[in-house]
């Protein structure tokens, strides 16, 4: 807010609570703005800029992903569209770990054990509450780490998991884009690891000890963890989903744990968020660990995001280079 009330040329007008904007109030409050920030909540759609008419030139999000933004509504007015990309990377990636290690561990079960008051009439056991573990071991010195893309989060992701003695990088991307050997024998070097390898989608499966999630949404990924994927992973394999809940088919995944095709689950994201109630089915699978949307939930990341957020709308408004511009032109 000090970045945009620094500007004297700006007129500001500014929902005033700590929630997601109500859409009567920015359907009420848009029309003749220059430019408008966003968030995942706001649907920018032919309705919105109808409203605001003719004199919005921008629109800035919040956010790295830019679904809720129609970009052929916004290309054909002639309107940029800024977003923050970047600023996310550590925290995505920090909470990527901790998902892992919680649906490895048995996190969700301990939690709830506690919480509800069950551990005084809970007995030990030798075995109890037991996982796979992260990290190699003496009797099990191959540790295979997969990831659903292999962007700037990916790659964090992996950064992090080198001090638990990871052997094997495997990762999918997108099939039209070429293997990249030097950068993979690079990060190899880098990480003393045996490999870094692109495969197909299969072989990510069935190879995994643990399978991140971390590719683009839309319709080119949608669904693209399913039933069939689900089956050819390891009965003791992790999937950690922390970019969108539509590339996961939440019905097979809950099948999957229940019926022990994998071990457990940790999720960032469900398809159909935030209508994920008790009665859910990947809530009523206990290795399944679930938590709001919060990857980016980090006071540092947060504000980072805002102000770029707000670099982006000033810059398009009063004619600078927009830090994070998302390309209107394909």
């Amino acid at each position: 807010m000090p970045l945009l009330e620094s500007r004297p040329e700006l007129e500001l007008v500014v929902w005033p609570e700590d929630r997601a904007c109500d859409r009567s109030w920015l359907l009420e409050n848009i029309p003749g703005a220059t430019g408008v920030i966003v968030m995942l909540t706001d649907k920018v759609n032919p309705e919105l800029l109808d409203k605001a008419g003719p004199s919005l030139r921008v629109v800035s999000t919040m956010s790295v992903g830019y679904e809720h933004v129609d970009l052929a509504a916004a290309a054909q007015r002639g309107l940029k569209v800024g977003y923050t990309p970047d600023v996310l990377t550590d925290a995505v990636a920090d909470l990527s770990v901790m998902l892992a290690l919680m649906a490895g561990r048995n996190g969700g079960i301990g939690v709830s054990l506690v919480q509800n008051g069950e551990w005084p009439n809970f007995s030990w056991a030798p075995f109890g509450f037991c996982g796979p573990q992260l990290s190699t071991t003496a009797a099990s010195p191959t540790r295979k780490i997969g990831f659903l893309g292999f962007g700037r989060i990916a790659q964090a992701t992996l950064a992090r998991l080198v001090p638990f003695g990871i052997t094997h990088c495997l990762y999918s991307s997108n099939p039209s884009s070429p293997p990249n050997h030097q950068r993979d024998t690079d990060l190899a070097k880098k990480y003393n690891l045996k490999a870094v390898s692109k495969v197909n989608v299969d072989e990510l499966a069935r190879e995994s000890d643990v399978l991140f999630v971390l590719a683009p949404g839309g319709q080119g990924t949608y669904h693209v963890i399913n039933e069939g994927l689900l089956r050819k992973m390891k009965k003791t394999s992790i999937l950690v989903n922390a970019s969108r809940g539509t590339l996961v088919d939440s019905d097979a995944l809950a099948k999957a744990l229940k019926e022990g095709w994998i071990w457990g689950a940790g999720l960032d994201v469900v398809e159909g968020e935030p209508n994920v109630t008790i009665d859910h089915p990947l809530v009523k699978e206990p290795r399944c660990v679930i938590v709001p949307h919060i990857a980016s939930a980090t006071l540092e990341t947060r504000r980072d995001m805002a102000t770029r957020a707000a670099q982006n709308l000033v810059a398009a408004i009063l004619g600078g280079d927009m830090p994070a511009q998302v390309d209107l032109s394909a």
